[in-house]
């Protein structure tokens, strides 16, 4: 589920109420309500919104956390849990989230009811990126209509990794994190970019960059069976960094073999899975 222009549509009001809950420091809610009330600067010009909350600010994260808190986290462990007729639970990261039901009937009943409970607090829900998956493991004697072959799983995408099914090293199915393919593509746009405007610096210069930047990918990406998307993402690099170097003068001359030299004398930060479960397990 996704919440259409959330930290454009966050309501002062209904937000100041459940401050007021949590937070007793009369010093503190006046610079909150200083710092909503401040003006944004576009093109020029200079506005006062009446709701909204700048998406990348500072403190916008914290105040986005207490407002769903008590509009979506409270209401479904007190109101609805307690209605269905089979086990749920709740993902929430910020504005995205993502809710499983054992029970469909379950989850059709709160998909018909979260818009309306958003709809309270001045908030919709977006049309197209909530929608309701079957995302169960597949199973060998599952098979459709008239003996044709299973349903492949479905799959969601949440917080910049793409969900799916897939097998274990033991043969299990397990849920598995790939690289959204959307994030993959804005990530090599990036890389890209940044290669083309800085292709005249040094060339240590320029590793030393890259490898901050791949290691910021991998700090976020790095997780346990990921390793395919941070391979492919690193030979993008890879070829973007070539590809500008060669554009350095008239002569387009760093061939592959070339630039294999020119790597193995300044290399570029090796794929690494930061938040390993093999490690976690190694050394609990």
């Amino acid at each position: 589920m996704d919440i259409r222009k959330f930290f454009d549509n966050l309501d002062h009001g209904h937000l100041r109420t459940f401050l007021q809950l949590r937070v007793r420091d009369g010093v503190l809610l006046r610079l909150i309500g200083k710092w909503l009330n401040a003006g944004v600067t576009e093109d020029e010009s200079v506005s006062y919104p009446d709701s909204g909350s700048p998406q990348g600010g500072v403190i916008s994260p914290l105040l986005s956390n207490v407002f769903l808190h008590y509009v979506l986290d409270l209401w479904f462990e007190q109101d609805v849990k307690p209605r269905l007729q089979n086990r749920a639970f709740l993902i929430r990261y910020a504005d995205d989230f993502a809710v499983g039901f054992r029970d469909h009937g379950d989850a059709l009943r709160v998909m018909d009811v979260v818009p309306k409970r958003f709809g309270r607090y001045g908030l919709t829900v977006h049309p197209t990126k909530t929608r309701l998956i079957p995302f169960r493991p597949p199973t060998p004697w599952a098979t459709g209509y008239r003996g044709e072959p299973p349903e492949r799983p479905g799959t969601f995408d949440l917080l910049g990794f793409t969900h799916y099914w897939g097998r274990s090293r033991r043969g299990s199915w397990i849920v598995k994190r790939k690289t959204a393919s959307d994030r993959f593509s804005r990530a090599v746009r990036s890389m890209d970019s940044w290669c083309r405007a800085n292709r005249h610096l040094p060339i240590r210069e320029q590793q030393r960059k890259l490898n901050e930047k791949l290691r910021g990918h991998y700090a976020y990406y790095g997780v346990t069976g990921n390793g395919t998307a941070l391979s492919r993402f690193l030979h993008e690099v890879e070829r973007r960094w070539r590809k500008w170097l060669c554009r350095r003068n008239c002569l387009r001359s760093l061939n592959w073999p070339a630039f294999c030299r020119l790597i193995q004398r300044y290399p570029l930060a090796r794929v690494c899975a930061v938040r390993s479960v093999c490690r976690q397990a190694a050394n609990p």
